[in-house]
């Protein structure tokens, strides 16, 4: 009778010991893995910069999923004060857009930009890759020097190619700076003609044959990478001089 109690009892402590196969991390119904999760809110929450996934997979255990870890953040974060959004198809915590007034910190503005610098920045976005010439046939005026210089002076603007046309005018376009201060994913995120009628910026119906141009940053066709160092050929100008 004691031989069949022994027998009992090792028979539930053998029952206790786990499989070793199943010692995997755990995972909800999700199927996310709870600690890669935790891992990827710890490594965006720290960042001073926006992270991409390339550089998160660097960080995480091999085999994690990134794009459903950050999807699993955006729907946990989506109605708290900070939420993790992408800029730049780079990744960042924020603060709420509604709770944007309770930072807002009054002080002076160290510098504005004037009306031909904001014409030409957007006439760069959307037009890019453009050169100094087609900017200036697109405002019909003559555009001084120091208004790209002051965009790029800000970070919003960069010389990105040079056309394979007499004289290789360089390309301008925008810059990832620009993508961050404006909350945008990438150019092709940039406001469509619906966006603009609603804001304001186009009438009901805007003029026949108008459309709102595609934007690239990818080097076009015609376009050759700009290297470092190479001399800046001078461009002709087609328009009227600036008004001042």
């Amino acid at each position: 009778m004691n031989r069949i109690v022994r027998l009992i009892e090792a028979e539930k402590e053998i029952e206790l010991v786990p499989d070793r196969d199943d010692q995997q991390a755990p995972r909800d119904v999700t199927g996310i893995n709870p600690e890669h999760l935790r891992m990827a809110e710890a490594l965006l929450f720290a960042a001073s910069e926006p992270l991409d996934t390339k550089a998160l997979a660097t960080s995480l255990p091999d085999g994690a999923d990134i794009p459903l870890l950050l999807k699993e953040l955006q729907s946990i974060y989506e109605k708290r004060g900070v939420t993790l959004v992408c800029v730049a198809e780079k990744w960042q915590f924020r603060t709420a857009p509604d709770l944007a007034f309770l930072l807002r910190k009054e002080q002076p503005e160290q510098k504005r930009l004037s009306r031909a610098a904001i014409e030409t920045l957007a006439i760069i976005a959307y037009h890019q890759p453009v050169t100094r010439a087609e900017v200036e046939d697109i405002r019909g005026v003559m555009l001084s020097k120091g208004t790209i210089d002051a965009l790029m002076e800000i970070g919003w603007v960069k010389i990105r190619g040079r056309k394979r046309t007499p004289g290789r005018p360089v390309t301008y376009g925008t810059t990832e700076a620009f993508l961050v201060q404006f909350g945008l994913e990438s150019v092709s995120h940039l406001p469509g003609t619906d966006e603009l009628k609603a804001a304001g910026f186009l009438e009901a119906l805007p003029p026949s044959g108008f459309d709102v141009p595609n934007p690239s940053d990818q080097l076009g066709p015609d376009e050759d990478p700009y290297i470092e160092g190479e001399d800046e050929q001078p461009e002709l100008s087609t328009g009227g001089p600036e008004p001042l």
